[in-house]
């Protein structure tokens, strides 16, 4: 497994399978909240949903990377600071990023006089399905590997030693990208409160990436807790389980009705 991670150059300009698996990503998340908010669902109208996409996408560099270099690896970052602002050297974290978009999302509902939960839950129905493609980069990248094993369907990554591993990348790409993307339009008419669907997104992801973690190679600078049995992600995985049923229960607290055209 070698791919070269450049797709096509012009001249000193690259164009990268990763950056383009983003870009599909976002355009397609772009496009299924316009459908949302035509069936009622988004309470943003059409006009405004380019504006909301760059909130999120702001959100989400910031706070995946903010919570790369303090959870994952500050002890690097600790002795190169300067180092903190190249994201083009790689290092972004996914927990991290849904709390940036979860910020950016409130910040953005509040300046249209809505609640979070208006925008959260239509957040996860358009942008649940951009794990696939986000985690299909990493594929094509050969990062993130999974652990070795003798599998037949075990792949020989080029920067991941001579053994056969586990393609975490794809397991999770197909569990967080496509299974729950389609558990979570399956519910969208059958939910009655708003914020149901932000905890479920909660509790899949958790469950899914959790999972996936006992195949996935932990990080290197950090890796196992608690005896030598759970990663850094897994502990993530289960705060962020808890959190979707105190979500829940906020959500049937504040009880805001669906409204929803078929």
């Amino acid at each position: 497994m070698n791919i070269d991670p450049v797709l096509f150059s012009l001249g000193p300009i690259q164009v990268r399978w990763y950056g383009l698996m983003y870009v599909i990503g976002y355009t397609l998340g772009t496009q299924l909240l316009k459908i949302l908010s035509r069936r009622g669902f988004f309470k943003i109208p059409e006009n405004k949903i380019d504006s909301y996409v760059f909130y999120i996408i702001i959100g989400m560099l910031i706070g995946a990377r903010l919570a790369y270099v303090f959870v994952y690896n500050w002890d690097y970052y600790s002795l190169h600071l300067v180092d903190i602002f190249s994201v083009w050297k790689g290092g972004l974290s996914f927990h991290g990023a849904v709390v940036g978009m979860s910020v950016a999302s409130w910040m953005f509902a509040k300046k249209n006089n809505l609640h979070f939960f208006h925008i959260g839950d239509a957040m996860a129905l358009a942008g649940t399905q951009g794990l696939f493609f986000g985690r299909l980069g990493n594929f094509i990248n050969g990062e993130l590997y999974g652990r070795v094993t003798d599998s037949p369907i075990g792949i020989v990554f080029a920067n991941g030693g001579p053994y056969p591993r586990h393609a975490s990348q794809l397991y999770e790409g197909i569990l967080e990208g496509i299974v729950l993307s389609a558990v979570l339009w399956f519910l969208l008419s059958r939910v009655r409160i708003y914020g149901a669907l932000s905890a479920v997104f909660l509790l899949g992801y958790g469950f899914f990436r959790y999972v996936v973690e006992f195949f996935r190679e932990p990080d290197s600078q950090l890796g196992y807790y608690f005896g030598g049995t759970t990663t850094m992600g897994q502990i993530l995985c289960l705060l962020m389980m808890v959190a979707s049923i105190f979500m829940y229960l906020y959500a049937k607290k504040v009880s805001l009705p669906v409204s929803n055209k078929k």
